[in-house]
């Protein structure tokens, strides 16, 4: 198999199961979609999209820049990431949630104001840019343009991110209720935590051999 498309099969496994692990966005979609109905709740959902794009683009350009001027200075910010990485996973081993809280949303106004809220969820977070920076680079393959792959990577992300909140959207009470099953939420943290550390682990071997 190409080097390129056993990279983006494996990328597109492990996003799928981040995008379907109970988080900020997922809780952000299923409140709009309850209680102001389904049209502010896609809204919301493309704002957190165009907002994962946004984050994907600066991560593309900053490290095709960093990369040009330094293969030290990447390689050194790709251990950085897998160090990251490595201490998400073990955290979500050690310290699964028991809870998957969505809560009732607050928030009033149209669909302009539920598609801000979902853009803001995801450009006023950092730690979605240090994630980014952490995970997508360790699925660029050698030789491939770094900037370009890593919006190609992000472009994958942001068309899992829309079918999970479509079906989210389309579902939410029973979904909803599903999501918050204790058991579950802990078996998603635990596998998300084992996905990490594992990937954390292969990233510093490759960034060190680098």
């Amino acid at each position: 198999m190409a080097p390129t498309l056993a990279a983006l099969i494996a990328f597109t496994a492990a996003a799928t199961l981040l995008t379907v692990t109970p988080g900020l966005d997922t809780a952000l979609v299923l409140r709009t979609a309850a209680s102001e109905g389904p049209r502010r709740a896609a809204m919301a959902a493309a704002g957190i999209v165009i907002g994962c794009l946004c984050w994907a683009a600066l991560v593309a350009v900053g490290l095709a820049a960093l990369l040009a001027a330094s293969k030290v200075g990447y390689v050194a910010l790709r251990l950085v990431g897998a160090a990251y990485l490595i201490w998400l996973g073990y955290r979500m081993l050690r310290y699964p949630r028991r809870a998957f809280a969505t809560g009732p949303s607050s928030a009033a106004g149209g669909a302009g104001s539920a598609f801000a809220r979902g853009a803001l969820t995801n450009l006023l977070n950092p730690k979605v840019g240090v994630f980014y920076v952490s995970f997508l680079p360790g699925f660029v393959p050698p030789g491939a343009a770094v900037g370009p792959f890593i919006l190609l990577l992000g472009a994958i992300h942001a068309a899992l991110g829309l079918v999970w909140f479509a079906f989210l959207i389309a579902a939410t009470v029973p979904v909803g209720r599903f999501l918050r099953r204790p058991a579950l939420v802990t078996a998603l943290d635990r596998i998300t935590g084992v996905v990490f550390a594992v990937f954390g682990v292969g990233l510093a071997l490759e960034a060190s051999r680098g």
